[in-house]
């Protein structure tokens, strides 16, 4: 090297400094409120449908199979060249979604087994090349759309078939050691899939207009068992998605908990949080993600389905603590939904026709509210209505203590019939002394024939 090229060093090196500092992802500021006020469409509808769909629906063994059972690519190859669900139909599962009374749906685009079920042009492993030959994402998004519901997708951040995709603890080939690990990925280039992530994310929230919601699943914190936000470079993706799509929604699993900007809600998943979800000592918006059974993608012998009334009271529970309910769905390889699904929707749907005004809008209620035994509120902040929510059916009467003077009207919201209220419980064998606060409410004997019967009160 001589003196002038010696010379030509820092100013080169500068340069490059200065640019890789441009890439680096610059996430757009918002404040609360603005945040609130993009959000508020989804806080307000509170029940979406989830869609797991994939090669994964033919051996119809759990989305993981692949991993679960250690299927070699080539091996597992066989379910892309028989891949034709040709009873496909997303108007019948808009019109199944809506007729539940969900409001918004997110589907798989890609999963885990990194097939995908848009028409990208960074594969060929894809259901365009498949028997059935179709963007089904396409038809997805325009039969949703036609029903009225928000439209959103899921997109994988692992892939256990590009080959750039660096093996760990979650691939089918996981090893079990450092230097096994590092045979295996030998000639593997992370760089290359990243690329690959961000290419096809970009075709997702260009080629298919207004994407409501993005679900980019899933990182491990700690790099224990998985990948971090330095595997995916997850500033720059989630800030491309941010410019692409402004009013978009996304979930929480990009490992970017403690970033500005790097999430918007929080995703429990198979799980009933006790209390509204917090993330450092603040409330912030949160939704679970349920299945019926214990497996997102179709599996055909799991027999622990949860019950319609099982459903309905996650529902009401979720938006008595401020949340949300993601209801999953794994269609069958032919591209029906489970008839134990069906049956489940138009349950959740019989209930929901006469009782949503006890969901939709509503929320936690206020404090000085509290929940009779056996009972769930939730509360609308603009209407000023409580609902209770009535689990088990109580004899004759409820009392409410801490109500008296606050209740303006009482009423069942399934058929607006009015509730007599009084002052005190009535009995001729018993003085039991009243409380100065309490309100009873006079109940029929029977049931009504409603799942989970609701109370309107209309407060003063």
């Amino acid at each position: 090297m001589n003196k002038q090229t010696f010379l030509k060093v820092p100013i080169i090196l500068g340069c490059f400094l200065l640019s890789f500092s441009a890439t680096i992802a610059q996430l757009p500021k918002e404040t609360e409120e603005q945040k609130t006020t993009r959000m508020k469409w989804w806080t307000d509808d509170r029940f979406g449908m989830f869609i797991h769909f994939g090669l994964y629906a033919q051996p119809a063994r759990h989305e993981w199979v692949k991993k679960n059972e250690r299927i070699s690519d080539q091996d597992y190859q066989k379910y892309f060249e028989q891949f034709n669900p040709d009873l496909y139909n997303p108007r019948e599962w808009a019109r199944m979604a809506k007729e539940a009374g969900m409001k918004y749906a997110v589907m798989t685009t890609k999963h885990h087994e990194g097939f995908c079920l848009f028409d990208s042009k960074f594969t060929d492993y894809k259901a365009t090349n498949t028997p059935i030959k179709k963007d089904l994402i396409k038809e997805y998004v325009e039969a949703f759309r036609a029903e009225g519901l928000k439209v959103g997708f899921y997109y994988s951040l692992l892939d256990w078939h590009h080959a750039d995709y660096t093996i760990d603890r979650n691939h089918p080939r996981s090893g079990k050691t450092d230097a096994e690990y590092d045979s295996l990925n030998k000639g593997r280039d992370m760089g290359k899939y990243r690329q690959y992530l961000k290419d096809q994310v970009r075709e997702l929230l260009t080629n298919y207009g207004k994407i409501d919601i993005i679900w980019l699943d899933f990182s491990s914190p700690t790099g224990k068992y998985g990948k971090t936000r330095k595997d995916w470079d997850s500033e720059n993706p989630l800030k491309m998605v941010r410019e692409l799509q402004p009013q978009i929604i996304v979930n929480d699993r990009l490992d970017l908990e403690d970033v500005p900007g790097g999430w918007d809600f929080k995703s429990p998943e198979q799980y009933k949080p006790r209390e509204w979800v917090q993330f450092n000592g603040k409330r912030v918006p949160w939704e679970v993600c349920q299945t019926f059974s214990g497996s997102w993608g179709y599996f055909r012998d799991e027999m622990s389905w949860k019950d319609s009334k099982q459903l309905i009271e996650l529902l009401i529970e979720s938006v008595s603590k401020g949340g949300n309910v993601l209801l999953n769905v794994g269609p069958t390889g032919r591209g029906t939904i489970d008839a134990r699904a069906q049956e489940r929707l138009a349950s959740m749907g019989n209930w929901m026709k006469n009782c949503s005004r006890s969901i939709y809008g509503c929320t936690q209620a206020p404090n000085e509210f509290k929940a009779p035994a056996n009972t769930l509120l939730t509360y609308n902040p603009v209407t000023k209505r409580l609902y209770i929510h009535l689990l088990d059916w109580p004899l004759s009467q409820i009392s409410l203590e801490g109500y008296s003077g606050k209740i303006k009207y009482a009423q069942f919201l399934h058929d607006a019939s009015e509730i007599a209220m009084s002052a005190k419980k009535s009995t001729t064998w018993l003085d039991e002394k009243s409380k100065g606060d309490e309100t009873v409410l006079k109940l029929p004997v029977l049931k009504p024939n409603v799942e989970i019967p609701v109370i309107e009160l209309i407060l003063n």
